[in-house]
Formats: C-alpha cells, sequence, structure tokens
C-alpha cells in the first residue's frame, strides 16, 4: 500500500467521522467544541486512530467522550457506508488536548506581552 494512499484515506476517514459526529442525536453534546484533530492509520488500512479535541473543562470532555466512545459501532459502520472500503478500520477514538494546550500557551504568551508593555 503507497504512503500517499494511506494518506489521503485518513484525511478522508478524518472528514468523514467529523461529518458523522454531528449527526449523533445526544442532546448532551455541544457540536461547537468537537473537532477531529487526526487520523492514524495501520500500512494495512485495519486500525485507524482518531484524535478527537474536546474544548471545555474536563469534566465535559470526558463525559462527551464516553457519549462518542458508546457510539463507535455507530461510527464504524457510517465510515463504511460512506468511504465504501471492503473492510472498515477498527476505530481507536482518543481524546486530544493539543487545541486546548495550544490556547492555554497563547493566553500566557499574551499575558507576557501585556506585562512587557507595562513595563515600557
Amino acid at each position: 500500500m503507497s504512503r500517499r494512499r494511506q494518506e489521503r484515506l485518513a484525511e478522508e476517514i478524518k472528514r468523514t467521522v467529523s461529518m458523522i459526529i454531528k449527526e449523533l442525536k445526544d442532546p448532551r453534546i455541544d457540536f461547537t467544541g468537537i473537532s477531529v484533530t487526526r487520523v492514524d492509520l495501520t500500512s494495512d488500512l485495519s486500525h485507524a486512530r482518531i484524535n478527537i479535541s474536546i474544548l471545555g473543562d474536563e469534566a465535559k470532555q470526558e463525559e462527551t467522550m464516553r457519549i462518542i466512545q458508546k457510539a463507535k459501532g455507530f461510527i464504524r459502520s457510517r465510515l463504511a457506508e460512506e468511504i465504501q472500503l471492503r473492510h472498515a478500520p477498527e476505530i481507536d477514538l482518543r481524546l486530544d488536548k493539543s487545541i486546548e494546550h495550544g490556547i492555554k500557551i497563547a493566553s500566557i504568551l499574551e499575558e507576557l506581552n501585556k506585562e512587557e508593555k507595562r513595563q515600557e
């Protein structure tokens, strides 16, 4: 399997899973703070690790991730329908805190800039 095809398929899975998560009908989920940040595929396409970023406090992140984990079977079956592969990959959903970490670093840098301007 070519590396290029694997990367294209990972991007397609990322786009499709983002769409599928928005189809979940659970009032406890705030869809504005959820994004699929990365998909890692094995070379034989049998497993996909999907990183999901959820903005909010830790309790909200855990609850939303628990709801999404329960819908893993639905997500996998819809993924198989949408991308039309012979065998849909097993999916592993993981919480990704990189966006939250980036926002935290940006706010720290902003505070440092404000403090520096006050000292001038």
